[in-house]
């Protein structure tokens, strides 16, 4: 299923104007969500909105679970309307891409309507899974986005998925626990059980999420609090925190952004960063 996913998104690339050599590295990378370019400007290279969307699809298809594509193959025709995974990434790709495309319509009044959308599908779309390709340095766009692209790179994509961050199911059974012990503070005698995909979770299972997410952020702050210490901006500390333990890959700021890299960080930042990174 990977195999077959990567070559048909390096047909699509090919069909839509990149070289051989270009398709098949980016379309290994795109299913990957891994976002290596063979060109510094990433995908803004080649100034194409067929070959964006083509990324926008095969990113989205690499951020979904593959035991989904088994499931489906196997008969089940419905898996990809009824995994509570996977409708819990196509609400929060709807929801943030016309977000920020509304956003967009307000500060980016050089654009039309179309190119805002396609802009935002593919920001939105590249920083969420963890891919962190780049057509345009979004850092210009003010504060909100750097902000709202911060808050993205934790939640990632779906766990057995190709992408990066917190996973998306393990927000959605923190939600479901909060929910769990809001209704047993106004209904003290009553007993609720938690439900994912139709299976009950244990208590067992949910301690290990909070376990996780509480040790992902502890370890973001101390990561972001060395980067400090090392000379670093507020935005650049932040940012290169989590884009390393998310594997996300850019950054936001002037020196770690769209169209900066990592190579001007002082050298102790880029071994903590390397060290954290393998987390």
């Amino acid at each position: 299923i990977y195999l077959a996913l990567t070559f048909a998104c390096g047909i699509a690339y090919w069909l839509v104007g990149m070289n051989i050599f270009d398709s098949i590295a980016h379309s290994m990378t795109t299913i990957a969500t891994g976002g290596f370019s063979t060109y510094s400007s990433s995908i803004g290279h080649f100034q194409n909105p067929k070959i964006e969307i083509i990324s926008i699809i095969f990113i989205v298809l690499g951020s979904i679970p593959f035991i989904a594509y088994l499931k489906f193959v196997k008969g089940d025709k419905k898996i990809f309307f009824k995994d509570v995974q996977i409708k819990g990434l196509i609400y929060i790709l709807i929801f943030s891409v016309l977000l920020m495309f509304l956003y967009l319509i307000v500060y980016n009044k050089e654009y039309s309507l179309l190119e805002n959308l396609r802009i935002s599908a593919f920001n939105v779309v590249s920083i969420l899974s963890g891919t962190g390709y780049v057509t345009t340095d979004f850092s210009l766009w003010g504060k909100f986005p750097l902000i709202f692209f911060l808050f993205l790179m934790f939640v990632g994509g779906c766990a057995g998925s190709t992408t990066c961050g917190i996973k998306i199911f393990r927000f959605q059974i923190l939600g479901y626990f909060i929910l769990n012990q809001i209704k047993k503070l106004v209904y003290p005698r009553g007993v609720f059980s938690i439900e994912y995909n139709n299976e009950k979770i244990g208590n067992t299972f949910i301690y290990s999420i909070i376990t996780f997410i509480f040790i992902y952020f502890f370890i973001f702050f101390i990561l972001a609090a060395l980067l400090s210490l090392n000379g670093l901006d507020f935005v650049t500390s932040l940012s290169g925190s989590a884009s390393a333990i998310s594997n996300v890959g850019p950054g936001l700021g002037d020196i770690i952004g769209p169209n900066g890299n990592y190579s001007d960080l002082p050298s102790f930042s880029k071994l903590i960063l390397s060290i954290f990174d393998n987390f």
